[in-house]
């Protein structure tokens, strides 16, 4: 439904901090499902943990934000510009239940379950083929940079 290069034109992120390499499903006002391709080449790598790499928590929870950012930005039929960021306004009920290592597929699942004000409400979910890697609830909300 979106490759990177359309990604790349939503999100402001870039290497290394892009943490979604293509949208699978987007129904706007609804939900998302994308992915996340996790390669030992990945720069955190090196120090988390040099003997036994696993994918810090805070990226895995970053990841669904940005998935999220995606979901929003096509609900309001907007393209972001560099006048705008969308932020985390809160993360609750995070649970981490597998580690995430070099060579999986982190898949980001994504739903929109209240709009309002300005600051949005999104329940998530990254698994590792069935097994969920981290779940939470997610606010954001877009603020002016200029």
């Amino acid at each position: 439904m979106m490759d990177i290069y359309q990604i790349l034109k939503k999100l402001p992120h870039r290497y290394p901090i892009l943490l979604v390499d293509r949208v699978l499903e987007l129904e706007a006002g609804k939900r998302i499902r994308a992915l996340k391709n996790v390669s030992v080449n990945e720069p955190y790598f090196v120090g988390h943990f040099p003997y036994r790499p696993v994918m810090p928590g805070v990226l895995m929870v970053e990841a669904l934000a940005q998935a999220a950012a995606l979901l929003a930005f096509e609900t309001l039929g907007i393209e972001p510009d560099d006048k705008s960021v969308f932020y985390f306004a809160g993360i609750d009920n995070v649970r981490f239940k597998r580690p995430v290592e070099p060579g999986d597929q982190l898949l980001l699942d994504v739903t929109l379950e209240r709009a309002k004000a300005g600051i949005y409400k999104f329940s998530s979910q990254a698994r590792v083929g069935e097994a969920v890697a981290v779940e939470a609830d997610l606010l954001c909300t877009m603020r002016s940079v200029a």
